[in-house]
């Protein structure tokens, strides 16, 4: 069951005010999962007041494996909703589905392979001779494919992946999928070994992620919502990663009771050394940055792995009206 958190600092006034003194407006936005670091930007942008800065009053509703989040947003329930990648977007417009990305939190997709140390698995080159590729579905119609096309993979090799660590930890001569936020850190847990962590985005799958989505009744009605939004965001990134991240940290625990401040350590750490939401076109145009080529490339990509169809409009899917302006870059540390 998902909750609700309103994260403004008048939150216990009978009406927010922004602290430029007008109504603050209120906006929600839908994450994709349980509240975790991973989500710790937009928290930040809360626990700082950011948000409420520049005018709006910002709801976040975690997700969840019983939360549908997407279709809120369709119904105009949710204002904003975090995106996984570009390829959903790319699916919406053949859907004739008016949505757009607007901003880009994470420039790589956390999406690891892992292998065992020192059982001949210890370089890109080596994966693809593991003896089984322990991958989900959703995996295994989307990067497996790409994995298959420009590296060889062999997807008769793959069985699924059910979010339980045991088949990989018993089997050495396996690979299985993870975030690089997370299942390295289940691994060293339970099996006691820190496993080789292979970023897919490092080998050129280089789609967004991440992303902010909105539709585009919204952009058209509300764009100073959205610029806001997107803003507040990015300024929220580099507080949570380079500054005072405490109180974001603890709506995050008191919307996800079950994260530890150790898992919340690890994914931020695992964050900054991989890059994942500051690398790359992020150093000059701030965090949430787009570019017409990194879409375009990754869509080709997708092309040519058969995930997708030619012909798709793929400039329906997204916008770059509001990202590569350098906000918050004064904010890093």
């Amino acid at each position: 069951m998902h909750k609700f958190l309103t994260i403004s600092a008048s939150a216990v006034a009978l009406a927010a005010t922004s602290a430029t003194g007008v109504l603050a407006e209120p906006v929600t936005f839908g994450t994709n999962w349980l509240a975790q670091a991973e989500h710790g930007g937009y928290y930040q942008a809360v626990a700082d007041g950011t948000y409420e800065a520049c005018g709006l009053e910002v709801t976040i509703m975690q997700g969840g494996p019983q939360v549908s989040g997407r279709p809120l947003l369709l119904a105009g329930k949710l204002d904003f909703y975090m995106g996984g990648n570009m390829q959903q977007a790319f699916d919406a417009v053949t859907q004739d589905i008016p949505l757009r990305v607007v901003a880009a939190s994470f420039q790589k997709e956390p999406q690891v392979v892992m292998s065992h140390p020192g059982e001949g698995l210890d370089s890109w080159e080596d994966l693809p001779k593991a003896e089984q590729y322990i991958i989900g579905d959703e995996g295994a119609q989307s990067f497996l494919l790409w994995m298959a096309t420009e590296y060889g993979f062999d997807v008769s090799k793959r069985v699924p992946y059910t979010f339980n660590a045991a088949p990989f930890i018993a089997n050495k001569k396996s690979i299985q999928q993870g975030y690089v936020t997370s299942e390295p850190y289940a691994i060293e847990k339970e099996g006691g070994f820190v496993p080789n962590q292979f970023l897919l985005a490092d080998y050129g799958y280089d789609t967004y992620s991440t992303t902010i989505e909105t539709m585009q009744e919204t952009i058209d009605k509300r764009p100073e919502a959205v610029q806001c939004f997107v803003d507040g965001s990015a300024k929220g990134w580099y507080n949570y990663l380079y500054g005072d991240n405490a109180a974001a940290n603890e709506m995050i625990k008191k919307d996800n009771p079950d994260i530890t401040d150790e898992q919340i350590a690890f994914s931020i750490a695992q964050m900054k050394k991989f890059g994942i939401v500051d690398s790359g076109d992020t150093e000059k145009l701030g965090i949430g940055a787009m570019t017409d080529e990194r879409v375009q490339s990754f869509y080709d990509k997708m092309v040519k792995a058969k995930v997708l169809p030619e012909g798709i409009d793929i400039k329906k899917s997204y916008t770059l009206d509001f990202v590569n302006k350098g906000v918050g870059l004064d904010l890093k540390k």
